[in-house]
Formats: C-alpha cells, sequence, structure tokens
C-alpha cells in the first residue's frame, strides 16, 4: 500500500516542531526538505550557523539537530505518522543529517512529548531543594535509553566532581577572547530577533559559587547573583561511541527526556561548559560505568520555567521548492 503524501500544512508542522529544538546558543543549525515523493523528510545541518570556537568538531551542532530530529519524530506521531529514520545517509552529502520516511502507523510515544515542545526551556534560574523522585528519574532513564544512550543521576561525589569541572571550563572559557567574543556575538539583548540569546533567558549566577552557570556577558556579569540549590541534581548524557551518528542519537536522547521531563514538571538546563574542553570533558567519565564519551551534562529540579528564546520563521528553515499546495 502506497502511503499518502504529506501537505504543505503538516510539512509547516513538522518545520515548526523541529525548529522549536535546543541549540548551543540559540543557533538553530538545521535545515529541512520534502523528500521527493513527499511522504518523508530530509535533515540537514546547516554549517552556515556553527559556533566554530566553542565547537570546533561539529559536536555541539550534531546533537542539536539530534534534538531538532526527535522534536520532528513527536510531530509527526502527533500527525498519525510513523517516522522510520536514517541516520547520515549518504557519504556524499554530510550536511544531510538524516531522512525520515513516514508511514500511517500507531503511536509510539508518549502524546505528552508534542505539547510540551512550546513549554520546552531552560532554566537557568535557582531551584528548590526538593529532590526530582526516583520514578520520574526513571522515566528519563527510559526515555534516553530509547534512543541508545545512558542518562545516569550523579550521587554526591559525582556531583560535586562535575561542578568542579564545570568551575573550571568556565574559568577558561572566561579567559578565551575568542570564545567571549564569540557567545556574545549571540547575545540579543536590545533589538528583537529570530536567533540567539535574549536578556531574559540569561538568568543570575550563583551567589555562593556552588553552581557554575554560564556567564554570557563576560567575567564582569551585569546580571545579579542568587542563591542557588545547595547540591543541584545532576545527570550525564554518555554514548559507547563518539562519531556524527553517536552525537545525534545523543541530541535525540536529550530532547526526548527533556520533553518528559518538562510533561512532568521537572525543570532543565543545560552545564555545557566542561564538554567544550577535551580534558575536562575526558574526566567527566566515570570510568567504573565502563568506556563511553560524555555529551551532555544537564542539572535537573523543580523552580521557575525558562524564558522562551526566538526562533527563525518556519519559512527560513523549510524548503518547500517545488512542493505543490495541494500534495
Amino acid at each position: 500500500m502506497t502511503e499518502p503524501s504529506l501537505t504543505p500544512a503538516e510539512y509547516r508542522l513538522l518545520a515548526a516542531a523541529g525548529g522549536a529544538a535546543p541549540s548551543l546558543h540559540n543557533s538553530q543549525p538545521w535545515r529541512f526538505r520534502p523528500t521527493a515523493d513527499a511522504r518523508g523528510l530530509e535533515v540537514y545541518g546547516d554549517p552556515a550557523r556553527a559556533v566554530p570556537v566553542t565547537d570546533p568538531d561539529g559536536r555541539a551542532r550534531w546533537i542539536s539537530v539530534g534534538a531538532a530530529l526527535f522534536n520532528l519524530r513527536t510531530a509527526a506521531d502527533h500527525l498519525g505518522r510513523g517516522a522510520a529514520v536514517r541516520l547520515l545517509p549518504d557519504p556524499a552529502e554530510p550536511e544531510l543529517a538524516a531522512v525520515l520516511e513516514f508511514s500511517e502507523s500507531a503511536s509510539t510515544l508518549d502524546p505528552d512529548l508534542y505539547a510540551a515542545i512550546p513549554h520546552r526551556h531552560s532554566s537557568r534560574r535557582p531551584f528548590t531543594n526538593r529532590d526530582v523522585p526516583e520514578a520520574v528519574l526513571g522515566e528519563l532513564i527510559a526515555a534516553a535509553g530509547a534512543e541508545g544512550v545512558v542518562l545516569s543521576p550523579l550521587e554526591e561525589a559525582g556531583v560535586r566532581q562535575v561542578l568542579a569541572l564545570t568551575a573550571e571550563a568556565e574559568q577558561r572559557i572566561a579567559a578565551d577572547v575568542a570564545r567571549q567574543a564569540e557567545t556574545r556575538g549571540w547575545l540579543r539583548l536590545e533589538e528583537p530577533a529570530t536567533d540567539g540569546i535574549p536578556a531574559a533567558a540569561l538568568g543570575p549566577l550563583d551567589h555562593e559559587a556552588r553552581v557554575p552557570m554560564r556567564s554570557f556577558t563576560g567575567p564582569a556579569p551585569a546580571v545579579p547573583s542568587e542563591r542557588f540549590e545547595a547540591l543541584p541534581q545532576v545527570c550525564t548524557l554518555t554514548t559507547h561511541g563518539d562519531r556524527p551518528e553517536d552525537w545525534l542519537r545523543a541530541g535525540q536522547a536529550l530532547e526526548h527526556a527533556w520533553l518528559l521531563a518538562t510533561a512532568r514538571g521537572v525543570r532543565v538546563s543545560v552545564l555545557h561548559q566542561a564538554v567544550e574542553w577535551p580534558d575536562t570533558r575526558r574526566l567527566l567519565r566515570d570510568p567504573s560505568e565502563g568506556p563511553g564519551h560524555v555529551q551532555m551534562v544537564v542539572r535537573v529540579g523543580y523552580g521557575p520555567p525558562g524564558a522562551a528564546t526566538p526562533r527563525r520563521p518556519v519559512s527560513e528553515i523549510l524548503d518547500l521548492a517545488g512542493l505543490p499546495e495541494s500534495a
């Protein structure tokens, strides 16, 4: 049986969901295009929106594309379409991250995930001292595991080690003129924008310097400090390999867990600094858990929602050229 084509309106819904994914500095490094038969979607990385000083190997960029890919799968599920995914299907097109092939099939994902997409924001505010229940953490572990990635909630010693490595990495970033200039290039503090980081999303720094939040404004922050939780709940996401396909899986796992956390009322923020330096990233791994590569560090808890960040219009990220409106 031949699967029905998607309509332009359905493609726009998919692209809007994909474009709502998280990305380093809200760079939104993705592009989407229907397949020639209008029964699938091609997902591309966009090297023009790279953050090359902070992310020289493109790892964070591919994780961002992977997060967008999971949102596309979630939106397809909302439309009653299954999505078979082929990662990096064509060596001749290195920016072609994935092809989704849609079919009419029963729902396979939690129906709460699609509704969570517009509410998923990074919360850089202090969380309460209320622990995330083990049952919810178990759901997040299962969500990441469904994407082939290990999400590990850390015990106190592991949390303190990760915080120390993150603080060290943040100090290096603050002293790196090129990185500071690149970061400031993504700030959108005054004018309306469709990408980058608005003032409302910056968040405070920790008054007690226990939780090393990123300072987007350099070593002399222009934002007030607040008192953060005494010992945050921190999780790592780890893959067995460390190649682009692993980064795409890590992005899908990150977004799967993040949307589920959002649906359960749990806030998430990313502590990205330590994964930006090879030596501190290597030390994030717990040797007792065997070989692996830490791709992301996230802080989870209960607190205020994060601020929304601007989004590129669908017309900029979705190429419908050649697709008739009646398709």
